[in-house]
């Protein structure tokens, strides 16, 4: 059913777009036009004819703007059906009007509380109380009430205006109301996030979790994808709600395309785990990554220094994977990338930022070459971890923080030379990243004892000696004087075995192993260095 517009109320924290709206409203289909103080300060301030809310409600804006929009001659004009005559006699009897649209969006609750420093003070005081009962009202009355939230619907309900003659069609009304109520979901949901019952675990005494009884979620949709992990499948991109560009957490999901080809499902996989990895390191760092596991990865004095070790680590896989930085890529980087006696690929490249020559460099280079900036890489990825499941979902803390070498422990007769617990450091980071059954195998420049670099990797596979072997196989001759990282413990000695004929010098696992004694034995009888570390890093 069409339904004409005759009266608007406009009440916005976010105005853009908002004057012209409300002009085209009045000029084009006669709309009356009240409103709240700073709106309607702006439409008069634009020449346009606007009347004050008090004069509706007959009831001043009290306790700083706190109560204003919350009195009967609001919500019975907007509430009231228009097809039962006791509602509209009701109308007539207290001389209160009709409202056929709400223009109204909130106030910015996530944008204030992304601040740093801001206060419980300054939140509180950012919690939208009457524009959420007017959104949800109008919304509630579809069949009679529009609903406009911002300039996109702005713009829909003019053109749903111009088509019916000044109506608003039931359809539109609907997909208004719908997305209103999504609305007022996902602002409830940040503020519920903020007092720490949704979207965050709350930490107690003791350091446990305290587990909110009910889980509500909300995410943004960023853009639309190809597809997903196979062409047949479909896929579009999300990110955190309140993930704002001007308060952003450098991160995949936020990082900024300069240049190639849109991302595919897999692209965006890779880039999070290896911007994950290289943000572990201090130093320069380069991490290369393909179908979601490092297969290359170094530190080093420099980003050129650290680029050539990682990619070295397997060139064979590292050809068309990721390439990740933990520091801006500089000229040096960028031309031994795009080296033509390498012959390299790869599909994506993501860094906190780019040296001008250096982006031009690359944007040249290849047509559809990604290129990614994320911005400083600061602190451990946020939020939590979420694995859906056929059902329900799985929730659980990052795997961050759990680590502190002083606390680790030599187990062997052997102590590891320093050289070796560096490298043995620079492999355990390395290895929380790869899939479990995960082996790393790594080692240290002797000209350049400051760099460490992956040699081999062994992901993924359901026997942990089998991991060991295929690490072994990737590293060639470099396995010899290299170090060994696991990410669990070992359940025979066999993996030992195993790593020492190859020529590995010292190892580092959890422990915990009803076995443990039998690798420890192993080790002795090598000469083998072994440290446990207490703690595990599976990752499924």
């Amino acid at each position: 059913m069409l339904r004409p517009i005759r009266r608007a109320l406009l009440s916005v924290s976010d105005k853009t777009g908002l004057v012209d709206f409300a002009r085209e409203l009045v000029t084009m289909y006669g709309v009356e036009l009240i409103a709240t103080g700073g709106t309607k300060k702006a439409l008069a301030d634009a020449g346009l004819p606007v009347k004050d809310v008090s004069e509706l409600t007959g009831f001043p804006e009290i306790l700083d703007g706190r109560v204003k929009t919350l009195h009967p001659a609001i919500y019975a004009g907007l509430l009231a059906k228009r097809d039962k005559p006791e509602h509209m006699r009701t109308l007539a009897q207290h001389s209160l009007p009709e409202i056929d649209l709400v223009v109204c969006n909130l106030y910015p609750f996530e944008e204030t509380v992304a601040k740093p420093g801001v206060t419980e003070a300054e939140a509180i005081e950012n919690i939208d109380i009457g524009g959420p009962c007017m959104i949800r009202a109008a919304a509630k009355n579809f069949e009679a009430v529009a609903v406009a939230l911002d300039r996109v619907h702005y713009s829909r309900l003019l053109k749903d205006l111009a088509a019916n003659n000044g109506c608003t069609s039931r359809k539109m009304r609907i997909e208004l109301a719908a997305s209103a109520f999504m609305h007022i979901a996902r602002y409830d949901v940040s503020i519920a996030g903020y007092f720490g019952h949704v979207g965050a675990p709350k930490i107690v005494e003791g350091g446990e979790v305290d587990w909110p009884l009910t889980m509500y979620l909300s995410f943004d949709v960023a853009q639309s994808l190809r597809y997903g992990e196979n062409p047949h499948q479909e896929a579009v991109f999300y990110f955190e709600s309140g993930l704002k560009k001007d308060y952003k957490h450098a991160c995949a999901a936020n990082a900024e395309q300069l240049h190639g080809k849109e991302l595919s499902y897999n692209n965006i996989l890779d880039l999070d785990s290896a911007l994950n990895l290289v943000r572990e390191f201090t130093q320069p760092a380069a991490v290369v990554v393909k179908h979601n596991n490092p297969c290359g990865a170094a530190t080093a004095p420099t980003i050129v220094d650290a680029f050539r070790l990682a990619w070295d680590g397997d060139p064979q896989s590292a050809f068309g994977g990721i390439l990740a930085f933990n520091k801006p890529v500089d000229v040096d980087t960028a031309s031994a990338i795009i080296d033509s006696k390498a012959k390299r690929f790869i599909e994506c490249l993501i860094a906190p930022d780019y040296e001008p020559s250096a982006l031009e460099a690359l944007k040249k280079w290849k047509e559809n070459v990604r290129l990614l900036k994320s911005g400083e890489l600061v602190g451990a990825p946020m939020g939590l971890d979420y694995r859906r499941v056929d059902g329900g979902l799985l929730v659980q803390t990052r795997d961050v923080g759990a680590d502190d070498l002083d606390k680790w422990k030599v187990v062997t007769k052997r102590q590891p030379t320093q050289a070796e617990r560096d490298a043995l450091w620079f492999a355990w980071l390395v290895c929380k990243h790869v899939k479990s059954n995960a082996i790393v195998l790594a080692s240290r420049e002797r000209e350049r004892p400051e760099s460490s670099f992956v040699v081999g990797v062994g992901a993924g596979q359901m026997s942990r000696v089998d991991s060991v072997q295929i690490a072994i196989r990737k590293a060639g001759e470099r396995v010899r004087g290299s170090v060994l990282a696991s990410d669990a413990f070992f359940p025979f000695r066999d993996n030992v075995d195993a790593a020492a004929a190859a020529g590995v010098t010292a190892i580092v696992q959890p422990g915990g192993s009803q076995r443990d004694a039998e690798s420890i034995a192993a080790c002795d009888e090598h000469g083998l260095a072994m440290l446990f570390t207490g703690v595990r890093h599976f990752r499924h």
